[in-house]
């Protein structure tokens, strides 16, 4: 198995299941409505709901970066704002997440394995490759599903 793939399999472990450390994202998500969702149990916390598309959109700049793109996203794109808080809505949040998660496992699947020594565009220290970067997209997902679980037993 190629580096590409085993972090390609990480990634999705981290998400969808069999990660070593227990629950996956989805693991966590599995049973949350729109309402547990949206609810906000700890003043000036991140609600569930927010932390989803906020995963979603760090998964989407890392597979940018992949191609070649510098990408700093604004705080609307980091946290973007729930309108519509129905169960319709949620759904298509989570399809949304589950959407761009896939590309971002394919992207890792099909990038060359000697690439994961190169400098992500538009970061600085000698450090900051793609090897660390894609590695902090599976460090990202789980601390925040930690906190999904933690927001889910309130």
């Amino acid at each position: 198995m190629s580096e590409t793939a085993r972090i390609a399999d990480q990634l999705r472990r981290v998400f969808y299941g069999g990660a070593w450390h227990g629950d996956s994202l989805f693991e966590i998500l599995n049973g949350v409505t729109a309402g547990r969702a949206a609810a906000r149990p700890v003043a000036n916390a991140h609600t569930i709901w927010e932390l989803v598309p906020h995963i979603a959109a760090w998964d989407g700049a890392a597979r940018r970066r992949m191609t070649g793109v510098a990408v700093k996203l604004s705080a609307k794109k980091n946290f973007p704002p729930i309108t519509d808080t129905s169960e319709e809505a949620w759904e298509k949040t989570l399809e949304q997440v589950r959407r761009v998660h896939d590309e971002l496992i394919d992207a890792v699947e099909k990038f060359p394995i000697k690439s994961l020594d190169k400098q992500v565009p538009g970061k600085t220290g000698t450090h900051y490759n793609f090897y660390y970067m894609l590695h902090g997209v599976a460090q990202h997902e789980l601390y925040h599903a930690g906190q999904i679980a933690l927001l889910k037993k309130m």
